[in-house]
């Protein structure tokens, strides 16, 4: 059974038995038995005789302790994936959830720093790796509130708590959270461990992971307050010293605003679809309701405490600044464009030249309290920067974590919800009996699939393939990628969340043999395009087109899995754009040709260059004209079995020659086809997809021609 602490360190929250909190902790005790969900009055650190001999300070403390612990047994089911389109709780909690549980943590319980587990988390999957949060300078350790139900599905999830009138130094906090790391990396060495550190929590992981630099640490933070030395705050300390009690009361409004964007905070659980009028409605409504617990500041964070744990920020700050060089871990700094607390858009920039390994993501709307506001999904985050890892090297296949439905709403919608809306795509497909039918019945559920087809300009039409089988069939297509869209941007110091990331989120993988064997060998659905960049980024007069190599490996693989190969065609680029210059006319011209040349010297080549042109084409963007838009439209082929046939294919080259072939003809049809029948679609233009929608309704139900 996987315990709620691996190192079997047991963490929990404790305090005063009166008070009667409205949230729980899991616990677990060291004797064995199941995990238990007590109230923080309930609850107390039970460990074992081997936690005691390592346990240190925390078994003296749990000595002191008279507290029992009521168990209660669980059922002992741990789930190795998730399903697609899982529930991740994203904007089901909010700010206000945040300040009314940091209203019931913030009693006085005489306690140190602790751990604890929120239950939202609940059981995360089998060999999940532990995620420890450290907090701002409020320190109650609930700043994950937002993200608890979707980390806890994947991590092992543990926020540490400072209470109010806790004087535990700097490096008294760092040695705390270092021996917690020691045992969990003693407990599972082959195993990365998560350090988030939220503003004041940075500083502390970063010294941790300067102390440590022989451990497999990932580390995230949030705005962090290294750049306490040069924000306004600790010229601001005398001032608040100075401050009478009765103003201090109003200050929290005022710290509201500098600490954090109410607006963001407010607009968390707001549909996207909704609208407009709708939207301010819900967001004025949210507001509103925020307001008043602001005031709760004033609790949480006491005048003598702010001043105390200002001095204290300006120590760690100093204190992790002078160790950055020791920094061996990865780093993923997410920073806020709108953060009036401290200049953490230039932080992340000086963090980018100092550690060795750091990656940034840059959120221009979001303030100070960035976990706290909408936009920003932590795990979404992780995911789409490819920091997701269960053991020391990431496997892209197996660490997969597939899109939850607030990331597929956010992308439908939000990312690629105007070109959705645009090109309205019509699928359709084969039945094995030849029949066409509207929708993409005729694909089958169960894998391996491979689906091989053309690739349009651009590879817009991956962007309406993938998520149209989440919708309609919910399977999750893992596509084959140019390695170039998993480089990290050089040179790019405020590297926004983009689509490559959101690429990654959907599932996107480089196109190597590997990854191509491990997707077939767990029985993925996979997309192929054998023509590669070479058919997206065609020359003019190259529409639908076909520039496939000699080879046939994706045959050979797919026979060695007995996967169905999916022929598809897909058209509709020369409705939406008009290409005006391409690869060579660019050649032609001075100082952009230099430009791509430069570019495309170090990137990666797929194949050896004696295999033609499809392995030689260079990257670029085309010179395009949009147009008014017309339609995307897909056709997939009758599904090709080789299960039984690998014999067949793998020893006979003229076989799969044979079938590489005739998988290409089906393509070639399929273009063919929907190239004739397009004309007969009364719904071809945006201007009557438009109209209709308005009149009968939703965009996937607009009708297109007969098949």
């Amino acid at each position: 059974m996987a315990s709620v602490v691996s190192s079997q360190a047991l963490y929990c929250f404790f305090s005063t038995p009166e008070i009667t909190p409205r949230f729980q902790v899991r616990v677990q005790s060291g004797s064995g038995g199941g995990n238990s969900k007590v109230s923080p009055s309930d609850s107390a650190l039970v460990i074992g005789e081997k936690d005691k001999k390592v346990g240190g300070r925390i078994d003296s403390w749990n000595a002191s302790l008279k507290c029992g612990i009521k168990k209660k047994s669980v059922k002992d089911v741990i789930s190795s994936d998730l399903d697609v389109l899982w529930d991740d709780g994203y904007g089901t909690k909010t700010a206000k959830d945040f300040f009314e549980g940091a209203k019931e943590m913030i009693r006085p319980d005489g306690g140190p720093p602790r751990w604890f587990c929120p239950t939202e988390c609940g059981q995360p999957l089998k060999d999940s790796p532990i995620l420890l949060f450290c907090p701002g300078i409020v320190g109650v350790g609930l700043g994950l509130t937002l993200h608890h139900k979707a980390l806890g599905k994947v991590f092992e999830v543990r926020c540490l708590h400072i209470p109010v009138n806790d004087r535990t130094p700097f490096e008294g906090l760092v040695k705390f959270v270092e021996e917690t790391v020691r045992l969990e990396h003693a407990s599972s060495p082959n195993k990365p461990i998560y350090l988030v550190g939220d503003s004041f929590g940075g500083c502390l992981v970063l010294a941790v992971a300067a102390r440590n630099p022989e451990i497999d640490l990932v580390v995230i933070l949030a705005n962090p307050a290294t750049s306490f030395d040069r924000s306004q705050l600790q010229s601001l300390i005398p001032l608040w010293e100075a401050l009478p009690d009765g103003l201090y009361n109003a200050l929290p409004y005022l710290l509201s605003f500098v600490m954090g964007n109410p607006v963001e905070m407010a607009r968390v659980n707001i549909e996207y679809r909704l609208p407009p009028r709708l939207q301010i409605e819900q967001l004025f409504q949210n507001l509103i309701a925020l307001l008043p617990h602001l005031s709760d500041l004033v609790d949480i964070i006491p005048k003598d405490t702010l001043i105390r744990k200002l001095k204290l920020l300006k120590s760690a700050a100093s204190y992790a600044n002078s160790r950055l060089h020791a920094v061996k871990a990865e780093v993923l700094v997410l920073s806020s464009g709108n953060d009036h607390m401290l200049p953490s858009g230039d932080e992340a920039q000086r963090l980018t030249r100092t550690l060795k390994n750091c990656t940034v993501r840059y959120f221009k709307d979001n303030g100070h309290n960035i976990l706290m506001e909408d936009g920003v999904n932590l795990l979404t985050v992780i995911k789409g920067t490819g920091k997701y890892r269960r053991s020391r090297r990431i496997d892209l296949v197996l660490d997969f974590i597939p899109p939850s439905m607030s990331e597929f709403k956010q992308g439908y919608d939000e990312v690629i919800g105007l070109l959705r809306f645009a090109t309205g795509s019509a699928m359709f497909s084969t039945l094995n009996n030849g029949k066409i039918v509207k929708g993409l019945h005729g694909v089958p559920n169960e894998g391996p699939v491979l689906l091989v087809g053309y690739h349009m300009l651009m590879g817009l039409e991956v962007y309406s393939l993938v998520p149209e089988f989440l919708r309609e069939k919910n399977i999750m297509v893992r596509g084959v990628t140019h390695p170039v869209v998993f480089r990290e941007r050089q040179g790019v110091s405020s590297a926004e969340f983009s689509l490559a990331d959101w690429m990654k989120v959907m599932g996107a993988v480089p196109v190597t043999a590997s990854n191509l064997f491990n997707l077939l060998s767990t029985k993925s659905h996979v997309l192929l395009y054998p023509g590669g960049a070479r058919e997206a980024l065609h020359n003019r007069g190259e529409e639908y087109k076909l520039f496939w190599p000699d080879q046939q490996e994706f045959v050979r693989m797919a026979a060695r899995f007995g996967a169905t190969i999916v022929p598809f065609g897909t058209v509709g680029e020369d409705d939406v754009a008009e290409l005006v210059l391409d690869y060579n006319d660019f050649m032609k011209i001075p100082v952009v040709n230099d430009y791509i040349r430069d570019a495309n010297r170090n990137s990666i080549r797929l194949r050896d260059k004696s295999k033609g042109e499809v392995a030689n084409q260079e990257l670029y963007i085309p010179g395009i004209l949009p147009k008014v838009p017309g339609r995307f439209y897909f056709l997939f082929g009758k599904p090709i079995e080789t299960k039984g046939r690998k014999e067949e294919i793998l020893e006979d080259r003229e076989n799969a020659n044979q079938l590489y072939l005739h998988i290409k003809s089906e393509v070639e049809r399929c273009i063919a086809y929907l190239l004739k029948k397009r004309e007969e679609d009364p719904y071809r233009s945006i201007v009557d997809r438009t109209v209709y929608r308005a009149l009968h309704s939703p965009l996937h139900e607009v009708p297109a021609f007969d098949p």
